[in-house]
């Protein structure tokens, strides 16, 4: 689809991926999302904000890929609701409803109006989002709405006030027949993981229907970033998910840089690049060996685990942090590497080159691990394309997006990247994406290395207008990463929204899961290994 063709008065933004963003009405909101999709668009966020401490109302945003970037459309409400969009994108269903909990402005007439993240864990008529609730590590309500812990009851339930309860009773979806019965799973788990519910409809071993419910941490991270400078907030931003630390930080780094109107020296560039390869390489290592743990093969466990051990220990030797964190900030990057780094990687990345090809064989030789992986939890192509699934489980369904093929940033548009996609959609199909990129990785950092020029590896940002937008979009590896960023006064943030391709990718695996039994869930679930802490800001 043609920007044009939206009849909307646009913005390009001064970014390093193409972006626009425009104002648009109630009716203008439904329509260019319907339109998006007609095109074969995607939603990839949707969000909103407060606006009345500058005199206007709440607005809600949505982002949509279109055929020249990337769409940002925003829409000034007329009171405290807006167009439901959840039957054009399903996607946006839960986005929806998270924005009503945070912010008190609904979709109008969505099907599905039920809580997502309150779970009775502050009062129900107070939005922790809204301007007029006081920020700190985490949002506090007004003491008066507080009572001592002495006044929960029992678990779900909280004694707000004397003489109130408010109770968290959540209205899961009953599956009815004869010989169903429900298995609750969660939020709290036996391994040391975020917490998360899944609620399973079953005949025997049979799953007939998987819902879920996150949210349950909620740590406050969206207020948080309220009270901090655009300096300040890089550290956070790369804590929001910490196995995607180098993406967002440099999703985040990028809307600073696109507020403020500056470009880092190419240096850093590729050098973020080689850090975003780098996680990808250490997080699908790790996967693979979960991978082959849940399908009984130990091996693969011990043999991926010692790789991805000495990768990590290299990026600490050479980046100063096991995962690489605050090695991206504005501007550009914190660490650079001389010619001995650049020789160890070459090294190292010949080495778990032909590690991984070893591997990659005996897990496909390997009768039962390809027992357990083949047609178990698919989702097929036109289920994905419909429901928006996207990242590398996107890629194994047959959904080819890859923000390094599409729209390349420096450096990628200098290289062809090869993008990983099957139509299969089962676990095998995810593991075999997973080895692809591994080998594409590798070459890419080879190629970074390469190429990388010489100079400055930091530039002063100059200080953001106030009230300036500026967007982040980065492929990382589980998916795409986008930070929205609203400035305030005195270089401040005064909005900035985190999304984590998980929002889309968490409704797919209830849908995965459907046919399939009840112990192969743990493998199928890994196959996607979606982020909790993502989703639960």
């Amino acid at each position: 689809m043609k920007l044009e063709d939206f009849q909307l008065e646009l913005t390009q933004l001064r970014n390093a991926m193409p972006v626009w963003h425009g104002r648009v009405d109630a009716r203008q909101w439904r329509m260019a999302c319907q339109q998006v999709r007609d095109k074969g668009g995607r939603l990839v966020a949707l969000w909103a904000s407060d606006n009345r401490d500058r005199g206007e109302a709440f607005s809600v945003h949505a982002a949509l890929t279109v055929q020249s970037g990337l769409l940002v459309i925003t829409l000034l409400l007329d009171g405290e609701s807006f167009p439901d969009v959840s039957d054009i994108f399903p996607g946006a269903m839960r986005m929806q409803r998270a924005v009503y909990d945070l912010f008190g402005v609904q979709a109008g007439n969505a099907v599905d109006q039920r809580k997502w993240l309150r779970h009775a864990a502050w009062p129900a008529d107070v939005f922790p989002l809204r301007k007029d609730v006081a920020g700190s590590s985490k949002f506090q309500v007004p003491s008066s709405k507080l009572q001592p812990a002495r006044q929960y009851l029992e678990p779900g339930t909280l004694n707000l006030e004397p003489g109130t309860e408010q109770t968290d009773d959540y209205p899961f979806v009953r599956v009815e027949g004869e010989r169903v019965h429900e298995i609750p799973v969660g939020p709290v788990h036996a391994g040391t993981i975020e917490p998360g519910h899944f609620r399973f409809s079953v005949v025997g071993e049979g799953v007939l229907r998987l819902e879920e419910r996150l949210g349950y941490k909620h740590k406050g991270i969206e207020k948080r970033f309220e009270s901090m400078t655009l300096a300040e907030g890089a550290k956070l931003a790369g804590r929001v998910s910490g196995d995607s630390t180098v993406a967002y930080a440099w999703a985040y780094a990028m809307a600073v840089e696109s507020a403020c109107g500056m470009t880092p020296p190419p240096r850093a560039l590729w050098l973020r690049a080689l850090l975003l390869e780098r996680e990808r390489v250490g997080q699908h290592l790790w996967d693979l060996g979960f991978l082959g743990n849940d399908a009984g093969l130990a091996f693969g466990l011990a043999q991926f685990s010692r790789l991805r051990e000495d990768w990590l220990r290299v990026s600490q030797t050479l980046f100063g942090h096991r995962y690489l964190m605050d090695a991206i900030v504005p501007g550009g990057v914190a660490r650079d590497i001389d010619a001995h780094g650049v020789v160890r990687i070459r090294d190292e990345i010949s080495a778990v080159g032909k590690a991984v090809a070893v591997l990659k064989n005996i897990y496909e030789d390997h009768a039962g691990l390809q027992d357990r992986f083949i047609a178990c939890g698919r989702v097929k192509p036109d289920l994905a394309d419909r429901l928006g699934l996207t990242g590398l489980a996107g890629r194994a369904s047959g959904v080819a997006w890859d923000l390094r093929a599409q729209f390349p940033p420096v450096p990628y548009d200098n290289f062809d990247t090869r993008m990983a996609t099957h139509r299969n959609g089962d676990v095998a199909a995810r593991v075999t994406v997973r080895f692809e990129e591994i080998a594409e990785s590798l070459r890419l950092i080879g190629l970074i290395l390469t190429g990388l020029p010489a100079g400055d590896i930091i530039a002063p940002v100059p200080d953001a207008p106030e009230n300036a937008f500026g967007i982040g979009w980065v492929e990382g590896w589980r998916g795409e990463v986008l930070i929205a960023l609203e400035t305030g006064a005195g270089n401040r943030i005064r909005r900035l929204h985190p999304h984590d391709p998980s929002w889309q990718n968490w409704p797919l695996l209830e849908r995965a899961v459907l046919g399939n039994i009840v112990p192969d869930f743990p493998l199928i679930n890994k196959s996607f290994n979606l982020s909790y802490s993502g989703h639960d800001l």
